[in-house]
């Protein structure tokens, strides 16, 4: 059945394991299609997948669908801030996740915390059960913590309205924008019109005393919190008190964790006082504390004890920073004389340290401090919790900055100063106590009319502490008297002296008393100030039941002067000698203390004496008026319906004050009281008349008046005498049924007459005109909404209209002026008035036309671009009227062409005040650009067809069209403005008329939109990349079609456009996106096809395109996909065919498929460069991809790029290689060159010269000094054929040193590694090839492996030689597979001639090498356990590189390579004459005193030849190859044995001349050892003869005659050797270890006693020795010693002694970190690898080794003598 669409929740997994089921996961959304009868189904769509899934497993959400089609978006019906949440969440789930990743613990728990908060918030909104307020406040706070998320993650910021996400299709773009400027750039943006200052947002103070840990007082304690300012010397605040019992508890037991009070009302300027937190202790208990005598315990007395405070400025930055209580410790101090408690605090503050005892412990008063700022209404709604626990409100004393009209207060603050008694007669000061009362004036005791402080219940009296022993006590304690207003008249304080004795009875006994009235007879209250009152005498019998008694008499000397003598009879007398001082302050919304103002109320009293009072008005204080503010203007207009003509201006004066003073922050608050007034209370009906005649006197008088203050202050006041006027107005017509309406129109005309005379007024000379004007301008919009209640809104309009109208039209008042007069025009846009259609008929052309010259002038931008904010936002909430589409129209004509310009210049300026200062405001060129960006889109979105049509229609000439297109390239237009004016580009500007700058600017255009940063969605967020295809689609691909269609109809004209636009359109291809690719292709094909047609090639478009393709790929552009453009594939997505499949059908289609080809190879080079230069890569990666690169002056550019990274990486001799590939470009001419890089204009040949010289150099660096030779002969023979001797001079020394180098300098062989690197992570120059490195110097095989892992740590490294199969080499993973290989030479003579010495040689056997080999031992057929060597085979693998090494890179690819197996036979004689030839050099290095002194090196290799020959080596090769079977059953191999056999007899002659030559140099204390070798070499001279002779004499094969010619020609040249043994000059072709070569001895030991001397003489032997051949590479099997570094031969090592089980000793040397574990029976102490034989002959155990493993020789003790290096065997 059909089913409504619906969006569903899934609430449990699902597999889909069921057909056409469809997996999902708890959370993911899906949207209903169609729900299936008869089970529990539901066929769904999510994205493009379809399946079905049980009902059961989903909560259904209702749902609806928009947008529907390809691009259609569910939204569910719910409130669309939890919409919001819960999309949010999920796109922070992915990236929370990566915080932790990325290591950002922080962060993490930061986010975590408010994802939490966030999912219980959209519980809350989800439950239902909040009221509208807790609504709100729950999205506020929902609002807040997504911002903060999204800010902090990297999101992108969410304009809103009212919390929701605003729809940007509802809004204008300019209001758009200012939506994400506010967010960006905070309030800066927001005060542009003159708006009215902002009331400031109070401060609040939350104190909590969390405890009072100092126990030592044993007593009730009151304690009292204050804020006191150190500056003024006063307090600020009310007090806090709290209560607490003996054991520092609370006496009451309900304010348990609540004793909190907020201090409130502290404004901006409070907060920077000098502001300490004052905390007094008074103990109620003994007189004094430690003396239990003094006082009965029943008796209790308030006593000062402590005092601790805290400075604001310490904890007020923590406090600010922090949302929650922050705990403090306040030391309680003790006062050291009681004379001084009333400044106890400040004692303390500066920290005069002998007025006061600091206590013994850090513990005191501990606090807890929260700063909270705003209104209290808004305060009590953000933390409820704090008023759940019944906190105590601390007003300010006095009013705060800001008054409420609401803010009822009558409070009297009362401060008992101090007071001067006499003893007495008494031999010491008394203990004076006073008891305060408030009486009514019936002598009534008023009851909770005194308050010690917040926190406590009111009481009916109050006694102040004691002071002991003092006559002149000084208290300065506040209490607060809240006596109710209709109480406060009558009412007197009366204050009662009582001496509190110590003695046993504890009386406290009454001695007088002093009291005051509380307000004036004239109706004032007490002044705030202080007061000296009478005391007057009494004693403990006298009652005050008749309170008349004493009212009578004088309270203080004021009274005492104005009263008449006073009887001495009376029952009181004063003490003339006794004085108490007081102060008061009265904090009273209802009383004054004010006698102008009482006299203002009470006119009528005095009315002779209005003129006066009126004139006083403007001295009473701005509280006083607020206070009486209807009682002041009821009496004002009283006044003036009393007599018009005589008391008019002076009561609009008054009226005037009053409203300027109502403009002031601290009463904004008090309008709402005027207009109230205006609305319910005002009554004067006839009042308008002469407000309106006032008025219009004071502007006709503007042009004369010299002084206009008084104006001025009219102007300002413009807003609310119109509000009289026409309430007045409305109650005269009322009260006269609308008589004199023609008389009130006429005298507003005028009084509009009067105002566009002041305005039209040449202010330029006076600057006090200037100031009425700017006045009235800022008044003006204020009074459009009272004049819409008597006039229509035309009628409005024309007035507005006729006085902006008379404003100068030039720009060249002045600055402040033209502020002033956008300013009003901006709040005339931003009116009621202007909203209205009928209105902005009117009013728009002259708004506009005051823009329009103010853009043409560059003036007051900013301004200006508020106020076409404003209108467009105006217009777009007003687009359904039909009268819109006028005003666009009206807007176009006067506002396009001038805000293009003002766009251009603004970009135009910034940039060249960037290039004169370097630097600028980036926020304020980036506001201004942005908001006349964000208006050119408004007007350009509001335009339709038809106004696209009158635009293009109306323009005078096409340069004026051609000027919009010009200008256009500033800024980013949407594609519709470009469909629109595609097609007038076209018909205008093609064929004859083709105008190229105007088409280029299209072109330019589109490139630019296409290519802007925002559009690129591959960039965003997966979340937002699906909003904004869902909502707008790609707007890339609707640009691009736009662009191809474009192209399409320049037909010939094209040609104009190569190669010029290729760069451009290039870009737009690299664009990562596969339509706007496939759109593009068709233009570069129509490029090459039209410079083909005209040129007969195009090299112009293969040029351009491989220098833009280098540019742009340098710049990061470009991915992997793009290769696929210009590659050889065939099938490309979209509706044109690929580049290539067009080329083919063209008659140049070879040229063209090259080009393509060469270009895609370019493309992965540059791509690859690009992706290596990213980023922290190793210039290994980056110098493989370089230098693949080969274009002409691109090729040039990346020769230099490449030699740079050589340097950098001290590659020297690969730095001169790639300098030479351009040296070889250059020609030994004189043809000029211009500046190139860093080369300036020169000849060819000096630039080709100096070319040379840093070649040479270079090869210096690098010691290939054989390279640099060439190079010098080269130059010598340029000087030499100029004649310029000294340069000749110069370069034939160099090269004369280069060849002393060459013999005198040491040079290391570098090692090779063959490097494999598989799988699809690979970079593409990488990715499944090999390649053989040229090593560092002195690095191995282990090194070079961390080198590459740490160049790739993705890699896995391979641990076997063989090759990858098709798995690993597709994988998504990295495998690097690294081994050592050995340099195979090609045949190089010299390497040939015996006398050249091995330093040359070894230069020539590993450079200029393209080929290298490594093998790999293995077994083929079962292995011979007797001896490994018949079936022990190698496989032998040649790599062959595309370039020989060393070159322009340090490694190079394996172009080909060869594999072959040896034969064990092969390897026999392979190993043998490897090892002759290493004999060889050896001792010819000692003959010819290349190696001096220590021989140990000799002596270990002769040691090892010929110990393992007769315990094993050459033994094995007789047993596995000379025996019959084997000869018998292998008769190919004949020739092999005998040349294997004359190896042997080679290496025994060879090893004769290593013996005498061992012998001459032989130190007498190794004469043993040689002794011992010398019987070895017997018995190995006689076993191999023996052998030779009886197997070759039983051997049945017949020999060839070729074999027979080879064996005798190696017999006479063993007899030649014989015959001159001790000259052998014996040919190697590998050099003794440089280490041993440096660290030889220069003295040499001559004499060989065991050679005859007859086989002594000076010539060379064997001039037809075997070709060389190289010893087998160790693979991938390195030499490790003991402590795990790589071992090499001739390196010193320690030595070790075992006792074997017959007592013998041995020298050995423990090996470990082998690859692989010893096989069963060897000796523990030997940790055997691969190949090993263990043979015991003769008592002396032998350990033969396979060659690769260079394990040492296990020798004898007693034969080694000191010895202290042990060599190695390597057979």
């Amino acid at each position: 059945m059909g089913f409504v669409p619906s969006e569903i929740i899934l609430i449990c997994n699902f597999r889909g394991s069921v057909t056409q089921g469809l997996a999902l996961e708890v959370g993911e959304t899906v949207q209903i299609l169609e729900k299936c009868e008869g089970n529990s189904y539901l066929t769904h769509s999510l994205m493009t997948y379809y399946g079905i899934f049980p009902a059961t497993y989903v909560h259904l959400k209702k749902a609806i669908v928009t947008n529907r089609g390809q691009h259609e978006t569910v939204v569910p019906l719910e409130d669309p801030i939890v919409t919001e949440v819960t999309s949010t969440l999920q796109e922070w789930a992915l990236l929370w996740k990566q915080l932790y990743v990325k290591h950002k613990v922080d962060l993490f728990y930061k986010v975590r915390h408010v994802m939490t908060e966030l999912i219980d918030l959209r519980r809350q909104l989800l439950s239902g059960h909040l009221t509208q307020d807790q609504s709100r406040d729950v999205k506020r706070h929902i609002t807040v913590r997504l911002d903060w998320g999204n800010e902090h993650l990297g999101l992108d910021l969410v304009p809103r309205k009212e919390f929701e996400m605003v729809d940007a299709d509802q809004i204008s773009v300019s209001d758009l924008y200012k939506m994400v400027s506010s967010i960006l750039y905070g309030d800066s943006l927001r005060q542009r019109h003159g708006e009215p200052c902002r009331v400031p947002v109070p401060h609040h103070l939350l104190v909590n005393l969390k405890s009072f840990t100092y126990n030592t007082i044993g007593e009730d304690t009151d304690i009292f919190f204050s804020l006191y300012d150190l500056r003024e010397g006063k307090t600020i605040s009310e007090k806090f008190m709290v209560r607490l019992n003996k054991n520092g508890g609370p006496k009451n037991p309900e304010k348990v964790d609540r004793l909190c009070a907020l201090f409130t009302d502290l404004s901006n300027k409070d907060m920077k006082r000098d502001l300490y937190i004052i905390s007094q202790v008074i103990r109620t208990g003994r007189m004094l504390l430690n003396d239990s005598k003094k006082g009965p315990p029943h008796v209790q007395y308030r006593r000062p004890y402590g005092c601790a405070v805290l400075a604001m400025s310490d904890v007020l930055q923590t406090i600010s920073e922090l949302k929650e209580e922050k705990d403090f410790v306040l030391k309680v101090y003790t006062c050291n004389n009681e004379n001084e408690w009333y400044q106890i605090h400040e004692n303390i503050i500066r920290k005069s340290s002998t007025k006061y005892t600091a206590p013994s412990t850090n513990y005191g008063l501990i606090i807890s401090l929260q700063l909270l700022r705003g209104d209290m209404e808004q305060v009590r709604r953000e933390n409820p919790l704090i008023f759940s626990r019944g906190v105590a409100i601390t007003r300010k004393l006095g009013f705060p900055d800001v008054i409420m009209p609401g803010d009822i207060r009558n409070d009297l603050y009362l401060t008992l100063e101090r007071g001067d008694f006499e003893r007495g007669g008494k031999s010491v000061q008394k203990n004076i106590e006073v008891t305060i009362y408030v009486l009514y004036a019936d002598g009534e005791i008023l009851k909770d009319c005194i308050s010690l402080g917040s926190g406590e219940p009111n009481m009916a009296e109050h006694r102040s502490f004691v002071l002991y022993h003092n006559n002149s006590p000084r208290w300065s304690e506040v209490v607060k008297l809240p006596i109710p207003i209709d109480r406060f008249r009558g009412s007197h304080l009366r204050f009662e002296f009582r001496h509190c004795s110590t003695k046993d009875k504890g009386e406290k006994k009454l001695f007088g008393f002093a009291f005051t009235p509380l307000m004036r007879e004239d109706g004032t209250t007490l002044s705030d100030d202080s007061h000296e009152l009478y005391v007057y005498k009494c004693d403990e019998n006298t009652t005050f039941s008749n309170h008349a008694l004493y009212l009578g008499l004088p309270c203080c000397k004021e009274d005492f002067n104005s009263c008449p003598s006073i009887p001495s009879s009376l029952i009181f007398q004063r003490s003339t000698k006794e004085t108490l001082w007081i102060s008061t302050q009265l904090s009273s919304t209802k009383l004054t203390q004010n006698v102008d103002l009482l006299a203002l109320l009470k006119w009528k009293a005095h009315p002779d004496r209005v003129m006066d009072i009126l004139g006083r008005l403007r001295h009473v204080s701005g509280e006083e008026i607020v206070k009486f503010l209807q009682d002041i203007l009821d009496t004002l207009f009283s006044i003036l319906d009393d007599n018009t003509d005589k008391y008019g201006p002076l009561v609009f004066q008054s009226l005037v004050f009053i409203i300027n003073l109502l403009r002031d922050s601290k009463y904004y608050h008090f309008r709402p009281v005027m207009d109230t007034y205006i609305q319910k209370h005002f009554a004067g009906a006839l009042a308008y008349k002469e407000l309106i005649r006032c008025l219009k006197w004071y502007m006709d008088r503007s042009a004369e008046v010299v002084r206009q203050d008084h104006i001025q202050e009219a102007m300002r006041a413009l807003e609310y005498l119109f509000k009289f006027i026409v309430q007045s107005r409305i109650l005269y017509s009322r009260a006269t049924c609308g008589m004199e309406e023609d008389q009130f129109r006429t005298s507003i005309q005028e009084l509009f007459q009067s105002i566009r005379f002041v305005l039209s007024l040449d202010s330029r000379n006076s600057e006090t005109l200037i100031f009425t004007q700017a006045a009235l301008l800022n008044s003006f919009p204020a009074i459009f909404d009272e004049l819409l209640q008597m006039f229509t809104v035309q009628e409005v309009a024309e007035f507005v209209r006729g006085t902006l109208g008379s404003m100068p039209s030039t720009v060249h008042i002045g600055q402040s002026m033209d502020v002033v007069k956008l300013q009003s025009i901006a709040r005339t846009v931003d009116s009621r008035l202007f909203s209205f259609p009928e209105s902005r008929r009117i009013l728009l052309p002259v708004v506009l036309h005051h823009i329009h010259l103010h853009l043409r002038q560059q003036k007051e931008l900013l301004i200006c671009s508020g106020i076409l904010s404003s209108i467009f936002s105006i217009i777009k909430s007003s687009s359904l009227e039909s009268s819109v589409q006028e005003e666009v129209e009206m807007m176009v004509e006067s506002l396009l062409d001038v805000l293009l310009q003002t766009l251009l210049s603004i970009m135009s300026k910034s940039q060249s005040q960037e290039a004169v200062r370097g630097q600028r405001c980036p926020q304020c060129t980036a506001e201004i650009t942005g908001e006349y960006v964000s208006c050119l889109l408004s007007l350009l979105r509001q335009m339709t067809d038809v106004h696209f049509q009158h635009l293009l229609e109306n323009f005078q000439s096409k340069e004026e069209l051609k000027c919009v297109y010009v200008i256009m390239n500033i800024c980013v237009i949407i594609v519709t403005t470009a469909q629109y004016l595609s097609p007038a580009l076209h018909k205008n500007f093609t064929d004859a008329d083709f105008d190229f700058k105007v088409w280029n600017s299209y072109f330019s255009l589109a490139v630019l939109y296409i290519n802007q940063p925002s559009l690129q969605l591959e960039t965003l967020s997966p979340a937002k990349r699906k909003k904004v295809l869902d909502k707008y689609g790609d707007m890339r691909v609707m640009m691009t079609y736009e662009l191809f269609s474009m192209w399409q109809n320049l037909g010939e004209n094209k040609i104009h456009f190569i190669p010029g636009m290729i760069g451009p359109f290039l870009g737009v291809t690299l664009v990562p996106q596969v339509e706007v690719r496939n759109i593009m292709i068709p233009i570069f094909h129509d490029m090459m096809d039209w410079e083909q047609r005209k040129n007969g090639n195009f090299k112009q478009v293969e040029a351009e395109l491989i220098d833009k393709l280098d540019s742009l790929v340098s710049e990061g552009k470009g991915d992997e996909n793009y290769r696929e453009l210009f590659s050889l594939l065939t099938q490309l997505f979209g509706p044109y065919p690929s580049l290539l499949e067009k080329i083919e059908q063209e008659t140049w289609r070879e040229t063209g498929i090259s080009f393509v080809t060469s270009v895609t190879r370019l493309m992965e080079r540059l791509l690859d460069y690009r992706d290596c230069m990213k980023g922290d890569e190793t210039e290994n990666k980056k110098i493989g991809c370089t230098s693949e690169i080969n274009k002409e002056e691109m090729y040039i550019r990346y020769i230099h790029k490449l030699c740079d990274m050589h340097l950098q990486a001290e590659n020297y001799t690969e730095a001169a290689f790639t300098l030479l590939l351009y040296w070889e470009l250059l020609h030994w001419e004189e043809r000029p060159l211009r500046e190139f890089l860093h080369y300036p204009a020169q000849t060819e040949w000096h630039r080709k010269e100096g070319l040379c010289r840093k070649v040479i150099h270079y090869f210096n660096k690098g010691k290939c000094w054989e390279y640099g030779i060439p190079l010098c002969r080269e130059l010598a023979f340029q000087y030499e054929s100029l004649y310029d001797y000294q340069s000749l001079s110069w370069i034939r020394k160099m090269e004369a040193a280069y060849y002393d180098n060459i013999m005198e300098q040491q040079r290391l062989e570098p090692e090779f590694f063959r490097v494999g690197f598989y799988g699809r992570k690979f970079p593409f120059f990488l990715r499944n090839k090999e390649f053989v490195c040229r090593g560092h110097d002195y690095e191995r095989l282990e090194a070079f492996q961390q080198r590459m892992l740490g160049e790739f740590p993705q890699a896995i490294a391979m641990q076997h030689p063989n090759q990858p199969d098709e798995a690993i080499l597709q994988c998504d993973a990295q495998y690097l597979q690294i081994y050592a290989v050995t340099p195979v030479p090609d045949s190089v003579s010299v390497l040939q001639m015996d006398r050249v010495p091995d330093r040359i040689k070894s230069f020539y056997r590993v450079n200029n090498v393209r080929r290298f080999r490594y093998d790999r031992p293995f077994h083929k057929g079962p292995k011979d356990r007797d001896n490994e060597f018949k079936s022990l085979w190698i496989e032998r693998t040649t790599l062959i590189l595309s370039h020989p090494l060393p070159g322009i890179s340090r490694w190079f690819e394996v172009e080909k390579r060869e594999l072959v197996e040896v034969s064990p036979l092969e390897n026999a004689i392979y190993v043998v004459e490897n090892k002759n030839q290493e004999l060889r050099t050896l001792i010819s290095q000692y003959q010819h005193k290349q190696l001096h002194g220590n021989i140990n090196l000799l002596s270990m290799t002769l040691n090892g030849v010929i110990d393992a020959a007769v315990n094993g080596g050459i033994a094995r090769y007789q047993e596995a190859f000379f025996d019959k079977e084997y000869i018998t059953s292998h008769p190919e191999d004949t020739e092999k044995i005998t040349q294997l056999k004359d190896l042997m007899q080679e290496q025994v002659h060879i090893l004769g001349v290593g013996l005498a030559v061992h012998e001459k140099l032989v130190h007498p204390e190794m004469r043993p050892l040689h002794k011992k070798l010398i019987d070895q070499f017997q018995m190995m001279r006689s076993s191999l003869c023996h052998v030779s002779a009886d197997q070759i004499s039983n051997s049945s094969v017949a020999l060839s005659p070729p074999v027979i010619t080879y064996c005798y020609t190696r017999l006479c040249l063993l007899l030649f050797s014989q015959a001159s043994p001790s000259s052998s000059s014996l040919s190697s072709t590998h050099s003794a270890p440089s280490q041993m070569i440096n660290s030889a001895p220069s003295t040499i030991r001559v004499g060989s006693p065991s050679l005859p001397d007859k086989y002594r003489h000076n010539r060379e032997m064997l001039m037809l020795l075997p070709p060389h051949r190289e010893r087998p590479s160790s693979a991938m099997y390195p030499n490790i010693t003991e402590n795990g570094q790589v071992w090499r031969e001739g390196e010193k090592v320690s030595c070790g002694i075992n006792i074997d089980d017959a007592g013998k000793a041995f020298a050995h040397l423990y090996l470990h970190h082998c690859f692989y574990s010893p096989p069963a029976g060897f000796y523990g102490f030997l940790h055997v690898t691969l190949f090993a034989i263990l043979l015991k002959k003769n008592n002396i155990l032998c350990l033969i080794y396979h060659h690769t493993y260079h394990i040492h020789v296990h020798l004898p003790l007693q034969m080694m003598g000191n010895i202290s290096n042990i060599g190695y065997t390597d057979i």
